[in-house]
């Protein structure tokens, strides 16, 4: 595709492609260069300048990879052929990887694909990372649609692990909503119904569209469409929020299921999802433009609050539960939503002391100025929505590719969505049963 047109019809000026170019490759580089040696599956994390020294790969990393991928193909910064041959070791190593129903875990071994345990009782499927690992294979099997037997071979290979999912694995008897995990030593006791407004409505999306073990839409209306963090409807900063916990949560809600649905012109009888996510960043980035904390560093060039390490581990920072970290994962995946904010903080992230913002994978993870403390890691979480969420900004590449699967769309209408994508007029706007 023409570049020239691609940035006039994003709005953007040469340099600013050049910027987000920079961006979008080096993030791309965390799952080429940086993936798994032996199954080329993306890692959980990795140092600034140097890879840890253990196999352990994240499945909802890789799905991002899947995508990450792509993108690396359109922009010509790999040969496709390149690619076919990692996509082909990456699903060489899903195959064979320990799967509970179908479903992958959270953590395995990139040798050997045994189950490394995400925490004590949490040693079997997880069934959101699953839903992010299958949002980045179907759209690689919409991307390798040639009728030669390579890409027929491939899409095969992708529909074998997709139509394997037993979704209805993940209910309680007598329940009607999915439940996170599922282990066969210790079944449902992490007890974490994936229910509220949060980063998981791919999942049901999935699971209402799948061809086999399916669920019915009742699961998604009485399940995740409930609860005391789903319909909000007030205001923060005097922006109008329809769904979330108070201050939205982080922004990774915004981005993670968003990486492949269309949040465009999507609506059901709860919201309208562009809204929803375009109302959520803007309550983020005033939240660090008022800075009621005071802390160092934040303002209309300096924002994000989601997921990220911080200087004593992993945090998950919100308005509402702010530690003074800023997460460029944060500003650079809310790019369609808030534009030119989003490029004020990249242009100002560039200008902070590089070398301890910048190294090969791009930006670091997060960053304190009130202690001080720049992350010397990167997350696959944060790392592949970034070039995932910059593309739709830019050419709608991924969005385009996830909404035309019919399994997808399927799914939607099942829920009772509607979108340009398959032109149905939107449901009106209901409180949730239950």
């Amino acid at each position: 595709m023409d570049q020239r047109f691609v940035r006039e019809k994003a709005g953007m000026a040469p340099d600013d492609a050049g910027l987000l170019d920079a961006v979008q490759r080096a993030c791309f580089q965390y799952f080429w260069d940086g993936a798994h040696p032996h199954s080329g599956l993306a890692r959980d994390r990795t140092g600034k300048n140097a890879d840890p020294k253990n196999d352990l790969v994240a499945a909802g990393a890789s799905g991002f990879g899947f995508m990450a991928i792509l993108v690396a193909i359109e922009r010509g910064w790999i040969e496709r052929q390149a690619a076919l041959g990692r996509i082909a070791t990456m699903l060489t190593a899903l195959e064979q990887t320990k799967r509970y129903h179908g479903v992958f875990p959270h953590f395995f071994h990139g040798r050997d694909g045994s189950t490394i345990p995400f925490s004590r009782r949490d040693d079997g499927g997880d069934l959101v990372e699953t839903a992010f690992l299958l949002q980045g294979l179907i759209c690689v099997r919409q991307y390798f649609g040639a009728p030669v037997p390579e890409e027929t071979a491939l899409r095969d290979r992708i529909n074998h692990l997709w139509h394997a999912v037993e979704w209805t694995a993940h209910i309680k008897h007598d329940e009607k909503v999915l439940y996170w995990h599922h282990s066969p030593r210790y079944h449902f006791a992490r007890n974490i119904p994936i229910r509220g407004w949060n980063e998981a409505l791919i999942a049901y999306v999935l699971a209402a569209g799948a061809p086999r073990h399916g669920i019915d839409a009742d699961i998604y209306h009485e399940g995740f469409a409930t609860g005391s963090q789903f319909i909000n409807r007030r205001d923060y900063y005097g922006i109008n929020l329809p769904l979330g916990p108070d201050y939205g949560g982080p922004l990774f809600f915004a981005h993670y299921s968003f990486c492949g649905l269309d949040p465009r012109g999507l609506s059901d009888r709860y919201a309208d999802y562009w809204q929803q996510n375009c109302n959520h960043a803007r309550i983020n980035y005033q939240h660090c433009v008022e800075n009621p904390h005071g802390y160092r560093g934040y303002g209309p060039d300096s924002w994000g609050l989601t997921s990220s390490h911080g200087p004593a581990g992993y945090v998950v920072s919100s308005p509402a539960s702010d530690f003074g970290l800023i997460a460029p994962t944060a500003a650079l995946c809310s790019l369609p939503y808030l534009p030119e904010e989003a490029m004020h903080a990249l242009r100002h992230f560039f200008q902070l002391p590089q070398a301890k913002m910048w190294g090969r994978f791009g930006f670091v993870d997060a960053f304190s100025q009130t202690s001080g403390w720049f992350a010397r890691t990167y997350l696959g979480i944060d790392q592949g929505p970034v070039v995932a969420m910059i593309e739709n900004h830019r050419t709608g590449l991924l969005w385009n590719l996830f909404m035309g699967a019919p399994e997808v769309r399927d799914g939607l209408l099942k829920l009772g969505f509607s979108s340009p994508h398959f032109a149905v007029a939107p449901p009106p706007v209901l409180e949730p049963l239950g």
